[in-house]
């Protein structure tokens, strides 16, 4: 009896469950430094799809369904374009252009929340994006698997 493949299962398991706490961190630390350095909520929500990837890879389609909900991921989407919208009508509220900071004076700069609003829409971009690429991503595993995802509601 062969115990390769096996074997080679465990390994590619543990190899990815040692790199996904690491992979998701990063993800998180892109998108709240994205008004700090270069980066931001789109560069830290594309990253994702790495993330969904070392899931399917280590725990297979199954695992990877059940852990990243399809329907969440959908519904979490247009909630964070709604936030999007809603924070940059603030600067609309406040007298001001669509999409202008203006919580600015609020923070000290260099510090993690020193840009207002500027810090709120990034945050909003990086959910926005991260759930958009999450059903991506699971949509094209499901294709590559020959499985269906019920994409209804």
């Amino acid at each position: 009896m062969n115990n390769k493949p096996v074997i080679k299962r465990v390994i590619q398991r543990c190899g990815c469950d040692a790199i996904l706490p690491f992979a998701l961190v990063y993800v998180l630390y892109i998108i709240l430094h994205g008004h700090l350095s270069p980066g931001g909520g789109f560069q830290g929500g594309v990253l994702m799809a790495g993330v969904v990837i070392l899931l399917y890879l280590g725990h297979g389609f199954e695992a990877t369904v059940d852990a990243l909900s399809y329907h969440t991921l959908h519904k979490s989407e247009g909630a964070a374009s709604i936030v999007y919208v809603a924070l940059a009508l603030m600067g609309v509220a406040a007298g001001a252009q669509f999409c202008q900071n203006v919580l600015y004076t609020h923070g000290a700069v260099g510090e993690l929340y020193s840009s207002g609003t500027i810090f709120w829409m990034n945050l909003a971009v990086g959910v926005k994006v991260i759930t958009g690429i999450g059903s991506i991503s699971l949509l094209m595993i499901s294709l590559l698997a020959g499985r269906d995802i019920d994409t209804t509601d």
